[in-house]
């Protein structure tokens, strides 16, 4: 049993590693790596959630449940399933990914983990969540514990692009509206690749680019342009065919999306659980989100792809 999350390299390490040496010498910066890490930085900074342990405390007992008795992965559902769609979407691709109790699986970019803790309960399955914002890692950890499902998932802190697992160790990965954060699409599709397990099957939700370019900022994964790494979906097919996936499934799902309510999408209403809990100013970005789906900037795409 896991009761802290497993910390992978921090931005702090590969900043420091950054400004190492350059041929013997130490004031020279590693440009590229100094880039990368500042990046980074500015992406745990959009994603950080200062307190993240007390406020979802104090939000859960707002909504009169007690966190000194097991709760249930639904009665957290509109807290922690944080991508478009929420919950129900999360339902939705369970349906298609076909996961088995036996399956052992891994969340890329996982979030507060309300997924993992939908497919742990629901099927009995071991769930691996990676994600790179230890304030979210920190989140999962307290949810699972509220749940009593920390038995059946780990959380690692790390990077989708060198993640800390062997070949061939899952039969399924799981990920939700997290490639539009990476901008190598190859080297994730490579890693994820690798540690699936031969016909191994890649469940994903993602946004991709629309017909013109994102202009409305800040995003729900995104504070400005220099965050954002969308791509269409003809060239995500083609990209994971390259790297060795068969396509199964491939659809465009921005329409179904917008016919339906805007559940998970604004602020819930007092003392109801929501992403407001850990999300500053959701409306604004949700906001934005929706306006540049249903003007075409962006498309909301669904897929499940099987290793050869």
């Amino acid at each position: 049993m896991r009761s802290k999350a497993t910390r992978g390299r921090s931005n702090r390490a590969r900043f420091n590693a950054a400004v190492g040496s350059v041929a013997g010498n130490p004031r020279v910066p590693n440009t590229a790596d100094l880039e990368e890490a500042l990046f980074m930085a500015s992406l745990e900074a959009h994603y950080s959630a200062r307190d993240i342990e007390a406020r979802i405390l104090a939000a859960v007992r707002a909504a009169g449940l007690n966190p000194e008795q097991r709760l249930s992965p639904e009665e957290l559902g509109a807290l922690d399933h944080f991508h478009t769609g929420g919950l129900r979407a999360s339902r939705e691709l369970l349906e298609l990914a076909q996961i088995r109790a036996e399956d052992r699986v891994l969340d890329i970019g996982a979030g507060l983990a309300g997924p993992a803790r939908m497919l742990a309960s629901a099927l009995g399955c071991r769930v691996d969540c990676l994600e790179m914002s230890p304030d979210y890692c920190a989140g999962a950890v307290l949810l699972n514990r509220l749940t009593g499902l920390e038995d059946r998932i780990s959380v690692h802190e790390g990077s989708a692009l060198d993640m800390p697992f062997p070949d061939d160790s899952f039969d399924v990965v799981w990920m939700q509206n997290v490639g539009m954060n990476i901008a190598d699409k190859r080297k994730l599709y490579a890693e994820i690749y690798r540690v699936l397990k031969p016909g191994g099957r890649f469940a994903f939700q993602e946004m991709a680019a629309g017909k013109m370019a994102t202009s409305y900022f800040p995003l729900p994964w995104a504070t400005d342009p220099a965050d954002n790494f969308l791509v269409s979906a003809e060239e995500m097919r083609s990209v994971l065919g390259e790297s060795g996936f068969i396509a199964e499934l491939l659809e465009d799902t921005s329409d179904v999306h917008l016919s339906r309510t805007t559940a998970n999408a604004t602020p819930a209403a007092p003392g109801q659980l929501g992403l407001a809990v850990f999300v500053d100013n959701l409306a604004q970005k949700a906001g934005n989100a929706r306006r540049s789906l249903e003007e075409g900037q962006v498309r909301l795409v669904r897929g499940v792809f099987r290793v050869n």
